[in-house]
């Protein structure tokens, strides 16, 4: 059985979203993490960068995926491309990225609450 075009290119699509969400979380679990340090974090980042930069580049429609895309290219730019990334670079950055991860997860999870049906019921409630 052959695949159609559109079949290819939607697989394709969703390994790279797979890999963008990956990259995500683990870069998650290395801020969390207090144990690692800056080689380490570089060396596995290093790797998962390299390994999406093999995949072919898709159209990314959500601006999640879209500013995910970005926030991974800065850390990258940030920590791997700088020579002098040490473990008091990451510490005192550990925080801030760690929100900003939390605003990209908002960002995402916002649009399944939006119900309009849910929402007139909420704005007509009366809290006391």
């Amino acid at each position: 059985m052959r695949y159609t075009q559109k079949q290819i290119d939607k697989f394709n699509r969703q390994k790279y979203i797979v890999e963008l969400e990956k990259i995500s979380k683990n870069l998650f679990r290395m801020f969390r993490d207090e144990h690692v340090t800056a080689e380490n974090f570089v060396k596995k980042f290093g790797q998962l960068k390299s390994k999406f930069d093999e995949k072919e580049e898709v159209q990314l429609e959500s601006e999640y995926h879209q500013q995910l895309k970005e926030y991974i290219t800065r850390i990258y730019q940030s920590t791997c491309l700088v020579e002098e990334f040490s473990d008091k670079n990451l510490s005192d950055m550990r925080e801030a990225e760690m929100s900003n991860l939390n605003r990209l997860q908002k960002l995402k999870n916002g649009t399944s609450y939006k119900k309009d049906k849910h929402k007139s019921k909420r704005q007509n409630e009366d809290w006391g």
